[in-house]
């Protein structure tokens, strides 16, 4: 009767210290299981380089349509006679730019022409960032300049 008292007074018995020390593994293992997470830092940095890859994706987007509806915008407001002028001086000037560059790539050093294939290569490897940025470029100058003429 003596152990009875003892078990129903406080003792925990046999099996509610199996339940304690199961509980007690279960939290445990999901302490350990969280700090595991926060401890790995290559999928933490794997994480957030898919994050502001998505942003980055999305300001790119946007930007491209900002830009697109920019260039449309110019293009309605400019006449006719304006635009073909326009496509004539471009053709012009992409033909003299190609007689130059060959004059230019006939002219120049082979060491010269190997350092710049290096960097046009490296451009094309990163032309996502170098369009992205040229179009920001563009977004900037055409707001600030429509914002100059409302002055």
């Amino acid at each position: 009767m003596n152990d009875e008292s003892e078990n129903t007074m406080g003792s925990p018995t046999p099996e509610e210290l199996r339940q304690q020390v199961e509980r007690t593994r279960d939290e445990l293992g999901q302490t350990v299981e969280a700090l595991a997470g926060k401890a790995d830092v290559k999928a933490q940095a794997k994480e957030k380089t898919a994050a502001v890859k998505e942003q980055a994706a999305a300001a790119t987007a946007q930007i491209r349509e900002k830009t697109a509806q920019a260039a449309q915008a110019v293009k309605d407001k400019t006449p006719e006679p304006v635009q073909e002028k326009t496509a004539q001086a471009a053709t012009q000037v992409r033909e003299s730019a190609a007689r130059a560059g060959q004059f230019a790539v006939d002219r120049t050093p082979d060491p010269l022409l190997e350092k710049a294939d290096r960097i046009a290569k490296a451009a094309r490897a990163n032309r996502t960032q170098l369009l992205a940025g040229g179009a920001v470029l563009v977004a900037f100058l055409l707001i600030r300049r429509g914002r100059g003429r409302d002055k």
